[in-house]
């Protein structure tokens, strides 16, 4: 497999200065916002359609298809909004971060380009409360947009009204969550919202809203640039572009990478663009494929594609491009343990079956771990799990929001497609491994 021939977000990344405005323009900076004002907002959203833009926040959905179920004006004259997820929380991902670090320019093009199409005058960008570096970036290059008139009473000089505001969270994952998103925006607790209604019909402050991932809208400049026959080229089946993916874990070379939708996990990990293969004398056991909350494969199910819909008959998702590799000599409880410990801690509560079902998986692979357990654990383990969200996954789960899912999925897919490891713990009384490097985790005892 060679290096992507054309790249779409990461192109200009190490064109000198491409972070500033007066670098980015240099880098035809600009031009496709200047081009899509000149368009009617329909025709925006029909062109993104086109493109087969999916959203690269996790769950993969048509962004044009996402856009056009906000209601036209003359049936909901309220404000409508644009808020830009970058609560980049997933454990396993680190992609939207480089976007705002070394391209912040691309984003602010994109979201004037949404907004304008979407009739909203105020975008929101949430932005994870760790990324100090990131974000000072991202204010300087709003302060920059703003000084040169691209936003404020007039964008790029014509009668449309675009502000753009970046608020940074607290550190709570559960703001990942689109209504806890907007709740945290709206000063009030991050707790997720029954749906419905939508945020497209009743969102931030109770209007119209669209919530986008970085990566998503930093997509829009390119597409308008070359096409949007061009950019669903670039992918394959319904999912048109590139997408970038956090390569982790049991690889020579870890990293952030930007590939082809066709690209295989047995690709990333093995190119020389890419992973560049496994530390000697390991071989791959396990891979998460999409950031933590991603159902687990095993090393016979790698030739999957990167594509959103490949992972469907695998029982697992794409996620937001978190790849994490475990090779033969990783503890797969211990692994899992700490998966289910972030989970358990990340909970918001609101829910019965997530609040007290995900402390007590912890407790039961802890049990297991430290060679306390009983052969009848997994299938404790396994009913709470299902009590929380179903298995196989149907996108069904019992709580108000995916967190629940998050938890049980990793669970259940751990204990089904290895089984054997949780068997050795509890037939030996001992983790087998070891103690490995991190050591042990703190109570759920």
């Amino acid at each position: 497999m060679s290096v992507l021939a054309e790249k779409v977000i990461t192109r200009d990344w190490f064109k000198g200065s491409n972070h500033t405005l007066e670098g980015y323009k240099k880098n035809g900076g600009y031009e496709q916002l200047k081009r899509a004002l000149t368009m009617q907002p329909a025709a925006i959203t029909d062109e993104v359609k086109k493109s087969g833009l999916r959203g690269r926040g996790g769950a993969g959905f048509p962004t044009g298809l996402k856009w056009s179920f906000v209601p036209s004006l003359e049936k909901n004259t309220k404000p409508r909004y644009l808020a830009i997820n970058a609560d980049e929380s997933e454990p396993g991902t680190a992609k939207d971060r480089f976007i705002l670090e070394n391209d912040p320019h691309l984003l602010l093009e994109g979201i004037g380009i949404a907004c304008y199409a979407l009739g909203a005058h105020a975008c929101y960008i949430y932005a994870r409360g760790e990324f100090k570096g990131p974000s000072a970036v991202l204010d300087a290059a709003i302060d920059e947009a703003n000084k040169a008139g691209i936003f404020g009473k007039k964008l790029m000089g014509t009668d449309y009204e675009l502000n753009v505001f970046q608020v940074r969270g607290a550190g709570a994952y559960i703001c990942g969550e689109e209504t806890a998103l907007l709740e945290s925006l709206e000063g009030k607790k991050g707790w997720p919202r029954l749906k419905p209604p939508f945020p497209a019909v009743v969102g931030l402050f109770g209007c119209p809203t669209v919530v986008n991932n970085v990566e998503t809208i930093a997509s829009l400049p390119r597409i308008f640039e070359k096409g949007a026959d061009w950019f669903m080229k670039l992918g394959t089946g319904k999912s048109g572009g590139t997408r970038l993916v956090t390569l982790s874990g049991s690889v020579n070379r870890p990293g952030t990478y930007e590939v082809g939708m066709d690209t295989s996990l047995r690709e990333l990990i093995y190119d020389p663009a890419y992973g560049q293969g496994m530390p000697e004398g390991v071989n791959v056991k396990a891979v998460i494929p999409g950031g933590s909350s991603a159902p687990v494969l095993t090393a016979e199910e790698m030739d999957v594609k990167l594509e959103f819909d490949a992972f469907k008959p695998l029982q697992s998702m794409a996620g937001s491009g978190g790849v994490m590799v475990m090779d033969d000599k990783t503890c797969i409880v211990r692994s899992l343990w700490r998966v289910a410990r972030f989970y358990a801690e990340e909970s918001c509560g609101q829910c019965t079956p997530c609040r007290e079902g995900q402390p007590w998986m912890a407790r039961i692979i802890r049990k297991i771990e430290e060679g306390r357990g009983e052969m009848s654990d997994l299938d404790t383990l396994m009913n709470v799990a299902s009590a929380i969200a179903p298995w196989p996954p149907i996108g069904l789960g019992n709580t108000i929001c995916a967190l629940g899912d998050a938890g049980a999925l990793p669970v259940q897919s751990f204990v089904t497609k290895f089984r054997k490891d949780f068997e050795e713990h509890i037939r030996l009384k001992r983790c087998p491994h070891g103690d490995q490097p991190w050591g042990h985790f703190g109570d759920f005892k």
